[in-house]
């Protein structure tokens, strides 16, 4: 069965400056439509967007959209008249419409604010986070009943409450909307169609009909054909090169069409290869390769700010190779967690103990460090032309390249980049620091799913301990040994990953649990330690002293030049390194068991 155009693009382009953004974008929206909308950083995602809106015109193109259809847009950063409160937005959002009484208008205002969970309409605009603040756009948008909701990059500033609720909003609320978002499980579990804006395709967008894991892999499929047609292109370019260089005379029709279809071809391939050219940040966070087994700890740790209580009887061992993810609702005192991890706030009960000349690298969510003033080449290089790098010196302008800035950016100042740039500034700027603990606040915001790989990938494999605050799933997910989660009223529990979080956070929501909780408000405090396991802790850093020098003996043998030739006897000698490492972690994890349990006696 066909499906109606509610709203289409043919042959868009947008040029700023000598720039060209993106050109000859086409595409259609259908009834029904869940699209999820991705791209690098800098390829148009939200310029194209707001063509889609009709906020912007494009360069060239035209934007069509079927009559009588309603377009929502709802931007990455909102913006409410001042002193108005929540209620009065939604108002003179509705004020223009000449259909609408008083009673349809303030019917349409207490659904709209429903819906997105507002309890306060008289709540002043200016006093609200980040995350109610989008959640008061999409209101705002939602009480105008479109055809088609456009938000960009909705997840920003929500923790993942609001996301999860965001989720559930966008399955059962909008009839077709497009989501612009880095936010893999979102996209995952919202969207029934996705496109790409890249320039490394021929039309300049790839799109696909399912889930962002179906998206993936025909891309993937894509992409290789792609390179299989490249490298056939290759091979008939080197061809007819060997042909031109014997001199060939174009005195017959025949030749002629040969020469001019070789220069059709070099330039074919010249085109391919510009446009499939991709590059990706390079992130490398530089560890201090310190021997030291306790880095950070802390027994029946709290704190508390203007009289609320942020956490309490906190108890933490953050060992090399630990990274620990926390999550939270917005306000529950993450930052200020990271914050006395990093020791800029001190403890208001309980003690907390680093390793002697302990070196922390902490990167804030809202980047203050940046001076907005600074060009960026000073933002790089701070000392010079040139910083050192793992003991390398590297000229700022190669520095530069390396996170993905343009020849002619390093005179622009920090505070004309975008978000995306200034993270890559931001991380740059950590990456010179030697670390034995990485204290990330929100790294994920404003970097493009590309970066984020390269990140998580450079954060798995750092050797030092990590502790991770972010609101990427996918992050906490693939990167995290174990979740610490806040729940805003001083409490915190520790998980062994997300999934096992979200499981609990479901059973916490049945009726029986909550009816539970109303009887027995606070559960019996664990056992303590028996005398056996307060032995075995005794002993736990000189067990596991002497299993991680038997692993660096493993790995001597595996090393071994003389038996590089030999796959077999090659392959043993590094299960026995695989075997080795896995006792060393499990130690860590018995080491952690037993420091938890003992805090909790």
């Amino acid at each position: 069965m066909s499906r109606s155009v509610l709203l289409s693009c043919e042959d868009v382009a947008r040029v700023i400056g000598a720039r060209t953004i993106f050109e000859k974008v086409s595409f259609a929206l259908f009834d029904g439509d869940h699209v999820g909308l991705i791209g690098p950083n800098g390829s148009g995602k939200s310029t194209l967007l707001r063509i889609l809106a009709g906020t912007e015109p494009p360069d060239s193109g035209t934007r069509v959209v079927r009559r009588g259809i309603r377009v929502g847009y709802v931007p990455q950063d909102p913006v409410f008249a001042p002193g108005r409160t929540v209620e009065e937005v939604l108002l003179d959002a509705l004020a223009d419409d000449p259909t609408l009484d008083d009673y349809d208008r303030a019917s349409r205002v207490a659904v709209a604010l429903g819906k997105v969970g507002f309890t306060d309409r008289e709540q002043k605009t200016d006093a609200l986070s980040g995350g109610w603040r989008k959640r008061l756009a999409i209101a705002r948008e939602v009480a105008l009943t479109p055809d088609v909701l456009l938000l960009d990059e909705p997840t920003n500033h929500l923790d993942v409450e609001g996301i999860l609720w965001l989720e559930a909003f966008l399955k059962n609320e909008p009839e077709a909307f497009v989501v612009v978002s880095h936010d893999r499980y979102f996209l995952e579990n919202v969207t029934r169609r996705m496109m790409e804006l890249n320039p490394a395709y021929p039309e300049g967008i790839f799109e696909a009909s399912g889930s962002y894991s179906v998206f993936l892999e025909k891309r993937d499929d894509l992409l290789r054909g792609q390179a299989a047609y490249q490298e056939t292109l290759a091979n008939l370019v080197r061809r007819e090169m060997e042909w031109l260089r014997h001199g060939p005379k174009a005195r017959t029709t025949k030749a002629k069409a040969r020469i001019q279809n070789a220069e059709g071809l070099i330039d074919e391939l010249e085109e391919s290869r510009a446009r499939t050219r991709t590059q990706s940040a390079k992130i490398d966070f530089t560890a201090s390769e310190r021997q030291t087994k306790r880095l950070w700890w802390c027994k029946g740790l709290g704190k508390s700010l203007g009289g609320r209580e942020i956490f309490r009887g906190l108890d933490l061992l953050l060992t090399p190779g630990a990274r620990l993810g926390v999550l939270g609702p917005n306000g529950s005192g993450k930052t200020t967690l990271l914050r006395t991890i990093v020791g800029e706030l001190a403890p208001d009960a309980g003690e907390a103990g680093r390793a002697e000349r302990l070196r922390v690298v902490y990167f804030e969510q809202n980047r203050q460090s940046l001076d907005p003033e600074l060009p960026l080449r000073r933002a790089l290089a701070p000392e010079g032309d040139s910083v050192v790098f793992q003991d390398r010196s590297l000229h700022v302008a190669s520095w530069a390249k390396r996170f993905l800035f343009r020849g002619e950016q390093p005179d622009t100042k920090v505070g004309s980049l975008s978000g995306g740039e200034k993270a890559r500034v931001a991380l740059a700027q950590l990456m010179l620091d030697p670390a034995d603990l990485l204290v990330l606040d929100e790294p994920t915001n404003d970097l493009d799913i590309a970066t984020l790989d390269v990140l998580e990938e450079s954060l798995v494999e750092f050797p030092g301990a990590l502790v991770l605050v972010t609101h990427d799933r996918y992050m906490l997910d693939r990167v995290s040994t174990s979740i610490l989660a806040l729940d805003g009223r001083g409490a915190c529990g520790l998980f062994a990953d997300y999934a096992q979080w979200e499981a609990s956070r479901r059973e916490a929501r049945t009726p029986e649990a909550q009816q539970a909780a109303k009887q027995q408000p606070e559960r019996s405090r664990a056992k303590k330690l028996t005398y056996a396991e307060q032995m075995e802790l005794d002993g736990m850093e000189a067990v596991v002293t002497k299993a991680e020098e038997a692993l660096a003996m493993r790995k001597a043998d595996a090393e071994v030049p003389a038996i590089a030739s030999d796959a077999v006897e090659l392959q043993k000698r590094w299960n026995a390194v695989a075997d080795a490492q896995a006792t060393v972690d499990r130690l860590y994890t018995r080491w952690s068991e037993l420091e938890e349990k003992r805090g909790e006696g």
